[in-house]
């Protein structure tokens, strides 16, 4: 069992820098971590992810060049680092969780396989 918490969300203007942070509870050397966000009337979707260990990181296009993923096992933690925000990077942030199984393609994203979630934390770019 594994409860995430997410922290570090706010308000900032275009241009502006945030740093999201995901707390883990539990072994978390296992699982595959991951950041998505949503936006009000938007479908959830995926932003960033990192396999078991840290090594292979993967991005969403949009996001590209400005942000970045990554994690501390010893800690139990998972971060994401949000530069150059934009209006459209207003959404809750949410990091998930999953269990071992292939890292690549489409398995990367898939919402599905995710088997834990935080709550979520808000952040607002406003131009």
């Amino acid at each position: 069992q594994v409860q995430l918490v997410e922290s570090g969300g706010g308000s900032v203007q275009t241009g502006g820098s945030l740093r999201l942070s995901c707390s883990a509870s539990g072994y978390t050397y296992d699982y595959h971590m991951a950041w998505f966000r949503q936006a009000p009337g938007k479908e959830r979707e995926a932003v960033a992810a990192t396999n078991t260990g840290g090594g292979v990181t993967y991005y969403t296009d949009s996001v590209k060049g400005r942000f970045t993923v990554s994690r501390d096992d010893a800690k139990k933690m998972l971060y994401l680092q949000m530069n150059s925000l934009k209006p459209e990077d207003t959404a809750m942030y949410y990091c998930a969780a999953s269990f071992g199984g292939p890292f690549w393609g489409d398995y990367v994203f898939a919402q599905g396989r995710y088997n834990y979630w935080g709550q979520g934390t808000q952040v607002t770019v406003s131009s």
